[in-house]
């Protein structure tokens, strides 16, 4: 018999199996996963007493907090399509968003209130607005738990079309308006699936949810963690100390994060007070990471460390740089660990290749650069309400990441960089994640981003805008003299920058085009 794959499946067994556990932990709350599934239950049914129809969009604007997770499957019980909001994101940014997608309900924590008065009057039409922790104050005409209270505890049994979508998330919008990524039934069951295979989470699993709820699933963990009846800890804003404290006080097994959080952790000047001996793994991802950090982690939090790549029009996850026995068993300790800071290798159901720009794929020797492209069941169909830029990214059957990256003998893959960051020196290429990770090798380093700047002789250089360690100095000579110990020369940046911080967008990427605008003012075009 066929049944349509939904990710509600997984909610109804975490519910079934696992109900007297406590399955979702919100600062002083608790919920166990049959009173999690009761309240997904009443946010349906609620949604549809506000006229709330199968396919419309229902937005939330908030942090990580236990109701955006319950939304992740009350939403799509009701029919409806969840579009998660960057709260980092400017009132014009989410204006457009919201009138793209078309949202009849939104979603708010009490916090960003102003925000939202700031965006009403960019919409085209005004949805209905629903606050979160906060009274009804004149914008929204609906009260989160008042809503959850009105709505029957029964489960709605909605006709499930595997292949509607089901969640929109919108890309950073780097370039021009944020696209609108549509994600299918099918695409969030599958990549639950092939992820949950690759990192193999279990019941005695608890994740902190660090990385924004926001950004595709925060890696998808609302669906694989409540597959397994693992501990959802939401943390609702970042802050080393209180990152500390939720893994001591809770237990928690794994972290998934950028590479900034984990250096502010090991970094932190605190950290020895703080018993963090039950982390089992750390993932690494949203950013490259340098084989310096990847060593760091696993000498100093005495856990396994390795990094995962994905975007957000692949559900997320495509690679993760899981080590591999019959490799580790013959190579030595320095050899998995570098491969652990590799971008990794595929997981099942995903089919990858780096490509040169004809459509050839790369030797694959770990030297020769070209473009990785995907092909998975987790691939979108295209971005929602542009073809233009659909078949610009979709094409001949393959999802063209624009990451340029070398693929070594065992199938691993590295990037080298955003096809829009590979720096021309001369005609020669630079990847500026080769640089930054030479620099982040100087032990006075805490972070670092490289970027290009015009050169009047050679079209443009390298420049480095470093952040040290607190209580570390370094010159930038000695950065330089650092670099040109282990890279070519013409990879030396020309400059060295210091910073007091790094800018950084919703998921906690360095905003390279935000570093590199100030050396280009001035410039009609970018001198290649």
């Amino acid at each position: 018999m066929f049944v349509p794959l939904s990710v509600l499946e997984f909610r109804d067994r975490a519910e079934t199996y696992f109900g007297d556990k406590i399955g979702v932990v919100d600062g002083d709350k608790r919920f166990t996963y049959r009173q999690f599934g009761e309240r997904t239950h009443r946010l349906a049914n609620a949604l549809r007493e506000l006229g709330v129809q199968p396919g419309d969009r229902v937005s939330f604007i908030t942090y990580n907090t236990h109701q955006l997770l319950e939304a992740y499957y009350g939403v799509l019980e009701a029919g409806a399509v969840l579009n998660p909001i960057n709260i980092r994101l400017t009132p014009k940014e989410i204006a457009y968003i919201v009138g793209h997608a078309g949202s009849k309900v939104i979603f708010f924590h009490k916090d960003f209130k102003p925000l939202v008065e700031a965006l009403i009057p960019e919409l085209p039409q005004k949805p209905r607005f629903v606050i979160m922790e906060g009274a009804l104050d004149g914008v929204a005409t609906d009260e989160y738990e008042a809503l959850l209270s009105g709505g029957s505890p029964d489960a709605l049994t909605p006709e499930i079309d595997e292949n509607a979508m089901a969640e929109l998330f919108y890309t950073s919008g780097t370039t021009g308006f944020p696209k609108g990524v549509s994600m299918t039934h099918r695409e969030l069951y599958l990549h639950c699936l092939y992820a949950e295979i690759g990192l193999q989470f279990g019941e005695d699993d608890v994740v902190l949810h660090v990385v924004p709820l926001f950004h595709v699933n925060g890696w998808g963990t609302p669906h694989f963690l409540t597959m397994v009846g693992g501990r959802h800890v939401m943390l609702r804003k970042f802050e080393p100390l209180a990152l500390m404290q939720a893994i001591e006080k809770h237990r928690v097994t794994r972290v998934l994060a950028v590479p900034a959080i984990f250096n502010a952790i090991l970094n932190h000047s605190e950290r020895a007070k703080h018993d963090l001996s039950s982390l089992k793994q750390v993932i690494i991802g949203g950013a490259p990471s340098s084989p310096t950090l990847i060593a760091a982690l696993e000498e100093q939090l005495h856990c396994q460390a390795i990094v995962g790549y994905g975007l957000t029009e692949s559900s997320p996850i495509l690679t993760l740089a899981t080590p591999r026995t019959f490799l580790t068993e013959s190579e030595p300790a320095e050899k998995r660990l570098a491969r652990q800071a590799w971008t990794g290798w595929p997981l099942p159901g995903v089919q990858l290749r780096v490509v040169h720009s004809d459509g050839r794929d790369v030797r694959a020797d770990g030297e020769q650069i070209g473009e990785i492209i995907a092909r998975s069941n987790t691939v979108m169909d295209g971005y929602f309400k542009d073809p233009d830029a659909t078949m610009a990214t979709v094409y001949d059957g393959w999802l063209h990441t624009g990451d340029m990256a070398v693929i070594d003998e065992q199938g691993y893959v590295l990037i080298k960089d955003r096809a829009k960051d590979i720096i021309i020196r001369g005609g020669e290429n630079i990847s500026s994640v080769e640089v930054e990770n030479a620099i982040a090798s100087h032990p006075a380093v805490l972070e670092c981003a490289v970027v290009a700047a015009p050169d009047k002789a050679l079209g443009e250089a390298p420049v480095a805008l470093v952040v040290l360690k607190p209580g570390q100095a370094a010159t930038a000579k000695e950065i330089r003299d650092h670099v040109k110990e282990r890279l070519a020369r013409f990879k030396v940046p020309r400059d060295v920058h210091f910073r007091e911080s790094l800018p950084r967008g919703g998921t906690g990427k360095v905003l390279k085009t935000e570093l590199r605008e100030p050396f280009w003012k001035g410039h009609d075009a970018r001198v290649q």
